[in-house]
């Protein structure tokens, strides 16, 4: 059975700083039409970085979509979709914790909300940490926190931890620590 659906018409309702919000006509492989809400998004890149004594590098910032302080793992928007991922994941480092990383590993793809949104985000491990200064964006106020892995893994599976990125790339990297491969 075909599953593809057909772009038919395309009609912006709101083009943004960080988001486009479209309504598309969309063909049905039943031969139908219906309506496709789409927000476009340039995609984001998260960092899962791990520093010698198996700390996990977070921030809590607030999160004005949910009003409260959220706990994650560095990661911000790509400037552009031409931007190459790992990149931005090391200046989103860099800027928000002062860290760089003598390794990155790629923990591949999430989708975070595939049934409205095309955003991706990449997925990244580092290792080999060093600090240096912060440089967060002028309308970002972030607590730095180092939380040892295996306490991450647990605030993950209670629930404490609630981004999905956070989770995912935190579980990988925890499962790619215990097989050895972050060497």
């Amino acid at each position: 059975m075909n599953l593809e659906e057909k772009q038919l018409k395309v009609q912006y309702i709101y083009k943004g700083k960080i988001i486009n919000v479209r309504c598309d006509d969309a063909l049905l492989p039943n031969g139908k039409t219906a309506l496709r809400e789409v927000v476009e998004h340039p995609g984001g890149v998260c960092v899962a970085a791990l520093t010698d004594k198996d700390e996990v590098l977070m921030v809590r910032q607030f999160r004005y979509p949910y009003n409260e302080i959220v706990l994650e793992i560095p990661a911000g928007k790509r400037d552009s979709k031409d931007e190459l991922p790992l990149e931005c994941g090391k200046r989103e480092l860099k800027e928000e914790t002062g860290a760089a990383a003598e390794k990155y590993f790629d923990l591949g793809q999430l989708y975070p909300t595939p049934g409205y949104c095309d955003e991706i985000i990449w997925l990244y491990a580092a290792t080999g940490i060093t600090f240096g200064d912060t440089n967060p964006d002028e309308d970002e106020f972030l607590k730095i926190e180092k939380i040892p892995l295996e306490e991450c893994v647990k605030m993950i599976l209670s629930g404490e931890i609630k981004d999905a990125k956070t989770q995912t790339a935190v579980l990988k990297l925890k499962m790619l620590k215990d097989c050895g491969r972050l060497d």
